[in-house]
């Protein structure tokens, strides 16, 4: 479906069944909603607190930095690419939905840079999340193409992260925060996977094609972002990294079951690691 000939749909009862799957996830959506002042930015720390001399300290605190830096950057994308998801999705279900996931997208920004400034501010960019966002917002031209790549993939990838970012920061924002991004995410996630089954519905061979190309674009820049860090965690990346590789692929692959479950030939889709 290209984004210039996307024609605008009204509900219509013989529509019901086929976006019920989305229209769940609004719902959800607007109950998991949650707000700046419920989190307990006065209560606990920002970040872990080191012990140590000053050098020490400073030195954690620029990893908390890195990583924060990171995650924000990442949801400033995904600002952009919800606001694009709302404006060009033909379907009313799917416009209810994407219009929690902007205000979902915004407020991560927002917690984000409010942690920022109690840390210190930014700290180096990652020039491949800067990559994927030249991908996903100009350079897909099929509405098919970025559902896929965003929701299906994107945030199904991200959510691990999240995950580890909390248990390694126990009783802070920090924890908090992520504890609330992979319930949000969880949530984009599968409204992604149901708006994929409806756009895909009558998908021609040519369009679905299309998707796992884009993967396979996508799939290699995605890696180098995950695997990326900057000098404060270059350490850490080293220590960490035949780990890190083996959760990635352990990630991708599940990825590629998620493709295959919605109809999607996956014999072409090329793993970094393979």
């Amino acid at each position: 479906m290209s984004v210039e000939q996307l024609p605008v749909e009204s509900p219509r009862e013989e529509d019901a069944e086929r976006h019920a799957g989305v229209l769940r996830y609004y719902e959800l959506a607007k109950r998991a909603e949650w707000h700046m002042a419920d989190m307990p930015w006065s209560e606990i720390p920002p970040i872990p607190e080191t012990r140590g001399s000053v050098q020490k300290r400073a030195r954690r605190t620029d990893v908390w930095r890195s990583v924060i830096t990171q995650q924000y950057q990442a949801d400033i994308l995904a600002v952009k690419m919800s606001a694009q998801l709302l404006n060009l999705a033909p379907h009313h279900e799917a416009k209810l939905y994407y219009s929690t996931m902007v205000q979902d997208e915004s407020r991560h920004v927002e917690a984000w840079l409010k942690l920022l400034e109690e840390v210190g501010g930014t700290a180096e960019r990652d020039p491949y999340l800067d990559e994927l966002a030249r991908m996903f917002l100009d350079d897909l031209d099929m509405l098919e193409e970025k559902v896929f790549l965003m929701q299906v993939f994107f945030e199904r990838l991200i959510i691990p992260r999240f995950r580890l970012i909390a248990r390694s920061s126990r009783g802070t924002v920090l924890e908090d925060l992520c504890n609330r991004l992979t319930i949000d995410d969880g949530i984009h996630h599968g409204a992604g996977m149901a708006y994929e089954r409806v756009l895909l519905e009558n998908a021609t061979k040519r369009t679905r094609g299309r998707l796992v190309s884009a993967a396979n674009r996508m799939l290699p820049i995605f890696v180098e972002h995950a695997l990326w860090r900057p000098p404060a965690r270059a350490w850490i990346g080293r220590a960490m990294h035949d780990r890190d590789v083996q959760r990635l692929r352990e990630d991708l692959e599940d990825g590629v079951r998620l493709a295959n479950s919605l109809g999607l030939d996956v014999s072409d889709v090329e793993l970094p690691f393979s």
